[in-house]
């Protein structure tokens, strides 16, 4: 479980320094806007989706090293799914993040996913780590709003 402890920290870090897939796109075709009020996570995430195909995903904003981890992470493993896909990723990393607390992850299901079941102990680092991700489900459902992690 240290082990899991240490590479949660190294790949928060290294996504916090330097996020993937960050900045406002020239073109596309789903937003949503996502907020995190209680730490004060703020992100808009940017899609293009052809022929049910995510081809491009994006975000910017500002937020807390989870949030901003999360949100890289995300884009990372969206990209080049299908709508269908993106939706079941989505429901599997949210049961990560709240379920099982001593259940270890199985990494080649989630990927570098899994580091994020150690926020499922935190409960306001559920709510950084799952914004984006609320926002993308948004965005895929063509959902007008700003999502918010309030509850």
């Amino acid at each position: 479980m240290e082990d899991l402890r240490e590479l949660y920290q190294e790949v928060i870090l290294d996504h916090n320094r330097s996020p993937r897939n960050y900045g406002k796109p020239a073109h596309s075709t789903h937003h949503a806007e996502g907020d995190n009020p209680l730490c004060g996570d703020h992100l808009d995430v940017y899609l293009t989706i052809e022929n049910d195909l995510i081809k491009d995903i994006a975000f910017e904003g500002k937020g807390c090293a989870i949030s901003k981890a999360s949100a890289s992470l995300m884009t990372a493993s969206l990209k080049g799914k299908t709508v269908e896909e993106a939706k079941a990723l989505f429901e599997q990393f949210h049961e990560l993040i709240t379920k099982g607390e001593e259940d270890i992850p199985d990494f080649d299901v989630m990927g570098k996913l899994a580091v994020f079941a150690g926020v499922r102990s935190f409960p306001l680092r559920v709510k950084c780590a799952s914004l984006a991700w609320h926002a993308v489900l948004s965005a895929l459902n063509d959902e007008n709003g700003t999502v918010a992690t309030t509850e």
